[in-house]
């Protein structure tokens, strides 16, 4: 007797980077899990005809600050089907994913936060990063007991990874944070740090920045993960790629993650712009930061200005052959770094991935496009897979694999949203199918589909 699956997507041309699949099959889909895949014809309740397009695993976003409605939506239609928060992070694991259980697009996780926590326990009223006392004070002793107990009970509740952004507490001593890594070790947790430092121009250059928490990981065995290389690094990235070779060979377990745009995107209040060389360490002026609520560039007075009120801003600051050669590694994944406000902010959060396929593999040929399947969905399910076993059923495409699956057109895919216009969709991305469950059907957006589930490590 012949099953009769969910749903079949039909015909697609199947790839795993995992086992070097790349041919036509059916993917047969029952109770949000990959129940087949076959080269002959599957019958389904419901059939996805995906003649002409290629099918693989859903993306991985290890860096999406856009943990709400409208970003799951642009994220979606770029193919995303998890989205993490693990630079930034929850100060409160259970309240975070209490919010979103049951209510999401997408799949959704978070670190416990180095950031959000040291903002509860040193006071101070900044959005996503800190602009006053967690920024520029150095914790006591029992403050610092604190952020300890706090980011290991966010550990405790399954945060996935302990966050970091070192260049948005500036003031946090090399012990809090050797100390915090001692946590993350303990737990198994990856530390998904922003380090400090940027370019190479010093004092605490990125290679300083570097080996502080290359030191960090060896010292206390915690797994290390540097967030968006290219923008961190900038000239500095061929250095920084080397070091973190040099370290794996060594066996430690270091990774790293780009996106593939040439400018990032930060908060005004920022500690790191409230340096008196801040231009030139990150070897920019006024006019190449663009205010992202009118795209205005900026004069010394407008950036005063935007200081006191706070708000984001992009930098154009990464030259275009080092985010070439951060996408070409092999050793980096793919992440955003995303975050929308009101169809406002940067681009990358509704066209990294689509820009990746389209750009760099179809246009450019800097990658293959398993190369850019395995960089978008299998490194980062390893990257976490070591703490959360659920991750096992992610980024691949085989029998027992949660159906996070897309299907896109490879002539065509390509990313429209501009700096202008961030929120743009791309153009290709077909069919996006979150735990079996359709959120883009025919390049169109489901309205009200939850399928999302939340992405957590086991509670201890």
């Amino acid at each position: 007797m012949n099953n009769v699956y969910d749903v079949v997507i039909s015909r697609g041309r199947v790839m795993d980077p995992e086992s070097s699949l790349d041919g036509v099959r059916d993917v047969g889909i029952t109770d949000g899990r990959v129940a087949a895949i076959s080269k002959g014809a599957l019958e389904g309740r419901s059939t996805i005809d995906a003649t002409g397009l290629v099918v693989s695993s859903g993306f991985i976003d290890m860096h999406s600050h856009g943990q709400n409605r409208e970003n799951y939506e642009a994220q979606a239609r770029d193919g995303v089907t998890s989205c993490l928060e693990l630079e930034v992070g929850a100060a409160d694991i259970d309240a975070w994913y209490g919010e979103r259980e049951g209510s999401s697009l997408v799949n959704f996780g978070a670190s416990a936060g180095h950031i959000p926590v040291r903002m509860k326990v040193i006071p101070d009223p900044g959005n996503i990063v800190p602009i006053a006392d967690a920024a520029y004070r150095e914790s006591t002793d029992a403050e610092m007991a604190e952020i300890l107990d706090d980011i290991e009970r966010g550990l405790q509740r399954g945060g996935l990874a302990v966050g970091f952004g070192l260049a948005y507490t500036i003031a946090a001593s090399r012990w809090e944070i050797l100390e915090v890594f001692r946590v993350a070790a303990k737990y198994d947790a990856a530390c998904h740090v922003h380090m400090r430092g940027s370019g190479l121009i010093g004092p605490m250059d990125s290679i300083e920045g570097m080996e502080e928490i290359l030191a960090a990981s060896a010292i206390t065995g915690a797994r290390l993960h540097l967030v968006h290389i290219s923008s961190t690094g900038r000239q500095a990235v061929p250095q920084l790629l080397q070091m973190i070779e040099e370290a794996q060979s060594r066996g430690m377990d270091v990774t790293t993650e780009c996106y593939p745009y040439a400018a990032g995107m930060t908060e005004m209040g920022a500690a790191f712009l409230n340096e008196d060389d801040w231009q030139h360490k990150l070897g920019i002026d006024y006019e190449d930061m663009e205010w992202t609520l009118t795209g205005e560039r900026l004069t010394a007075s407008t950036f005063a200005e935007y200081r006191e009120t706070n708000g984001m801003v992009i930098m154009h600051m990464i030259p275009d052959d080092i985010v070439d050669i951060s996408v070409a590694s092999p050793l980096t994944s793919i992440a955003t770094d995303g975050l929308l406000e009101d169809g406002k902010g940067h681009p990358r959060t509704a066209g990294s991935y689509s820009r990746v396929l389209g750009h760099f593999v179809r246009e450019r040929g800097i990658l293959t496009l398993m190369d850019a399947l395995r960089k978008s969905s299998l490194m980062p399910a390893q990257r976490l897979e070591h703490r959360t076993p659920a991750m096992k059923r992610k980024g691949r495409v085989h029998v027992g694999a949660d159906a996070d699956l897309v299907a896109f057109d490879l002539d065509r895919i390509i990313d429209r949203a501009t700096y202008a216009e961030p929120a743009l969709p791309p153009d290709g991305m077909v069919h996006v199918l979150v735990n079996g469950v359709p959120v883009v059907s025919d390049g169109v957006l489901q309205e009200g589909a939850t399928p999302g589930q939340p992405v957590r490590a086991p509670i201890s």
